[in-house]
């Protein structure tokens, strides 16, 4: 049970003012691709035991980069490729306890070929693997298309023990309540009970979009209603404020607003753009809401036509929705027999017309 929904059952059971805390391990991920164009000449350039950088990133606080030697480090390394995660700033930030891995990607930029590290403490300086790759086993076509290498590296930094304290908002201060700081960014549609938490209690989670929008909601709402939302806000990070904060990217601020109002209002979208009820099948799909993807399903297949059947298609099969994909199966059956119907019928005309010449 999140700490938030503790608060609610508290609240619930007649307690007036309460505080929590709570004491979780906390890291951080992040990821940096790397790649190096003309990967050939470079080598060529490039001495046994020289190394190329990568621009520093940023992950839990720290500055890294990914250190490559083309022609291997060392003397015993020659004919290879080494690969390093480089930790760039110690003299600030110190140590850190870090667990990486690091893999060459194919041309469909997947990775091909990866080795993963055990967690390590890196005090300065860097850990990876001097032979990590022979150059004769990068393959021109499925690791250097186009002359260039791609190197991923995945980074998980512990970030230790971290407690939280929890105020339940709600508790009565001198006999007034506080104002919730937020609107709901949706319309309620007059359900009472959505209505009447967003008058009540203030939105203690922030959503952030990739686009930069920002839009506030409810945390127990969304672990109440999505098991993916639930176990992503385990991980959430928290302000100084106690407001959760969590990123969704691949996902617009239209669509986010509708899939909120389906969450806290449980009614089907109404009269909205094709393209926002597809961005709303991905997210019912995502978040693991069977009711929304089924509507959005249901509404999809009411308007295939000849323009959209091969986009819908190709979504049915990504979201893995037969209904829809059933739809759009039918609609090219119906219209290849139209087709074939239409050349049969003029083929007819034409002969007949030769014979009345």
């Amino acid at each position: 049970m999140s700490t938030s929904a503790l608060l609610s059952a508290m609240r619930g059971a007649g307690r007036q003012q309460i505080t929590a805390s709570s004491l979780r391990a906390r890291q951080a991920t992040g990821s940096h691709v790397f790649t190096i164009h003309e990967f050939t000449k470079v080598r060529e350039k490039v001495a046994n035991g020289t190394a190329v950088l990568s621009s520093p990133f940023r992950v839990g606080g720290h500055d890294w980069r990914i250190k490559c030697y083309p022609n291997g480090e060392t003397e015993k390394a020659e004919g290879h490729i080494s690969l390093f995660l480089n930790h760039g700033s110690h003299g600030k930030t110190g140590d850190a306890m870090t667990k990486f891995k690091i893999s060459v990607l194919d041309k469909a930029w997947k990775p091909s070929y990866t080795e993963t590290g055990k967690e390590r403490c890196f005090t300065g300086g860097g850990w990876g693997w001097n032979k990590f790759m022979k150059h004769e086993d990068l393959d021109k076509e499925k690791h250097l298309k186009d002359d260039c290498l791609s190197v991923l590296c995945d980074v998980t930094i512990d970030l230790g023990l971290r407690a939280d304290d929890y105020t339940d908002e709600a508790a009565a201060v001198d006999g007034h309540k506080s104002a919730p700081p937020h609107s709901p960014p949706f319309d309620l549609r007059g359900v009472a009970l959505a209505e009447a938490l967003w008058n009540t209690r203030a939105a203690d989670l922030m959503i952030h979009l990739g686009d930069g929008q920002t839009i506030p909601a409810h945390r127990w709402v969304l672990e109440a209603r999505s098991p993916v939302f639930k176990a992503d806000l385990a991980h959430a990070s928290t302000t100084g404020e106690n407001i959760a904060e969590l990123r969704v990217d691949g996902m617009d601020a239209e669509v986010c607003k509708e899939l909120l109002q389906f969450i806290y209002t449980d009614s089907p979208p109404q009269q909205i753009e094709v393209a926002v009820v597809e961005g709303l099948l991905a997210a019912a799909d995502r978040y693991e809401l069977e009711k929304l993807k089924l509507v959005c399903e249901e509404a999809l297949c009411k308007i295939i036509d000849t323009r959209s059947v091969a986009a819908t298609l190709a979504l049915a099969e990504r979201h893995r929705c037969p209904a829809l994909r059933e739809a759009c199966m039918q609609f090219l059956v119906k219209n290849m027999l139209t087709h074939e119907q239409q050349i049969s019928t003029s083929s007819q005309i034409d002969s007949y017309s030769n014979r009345t010449k």
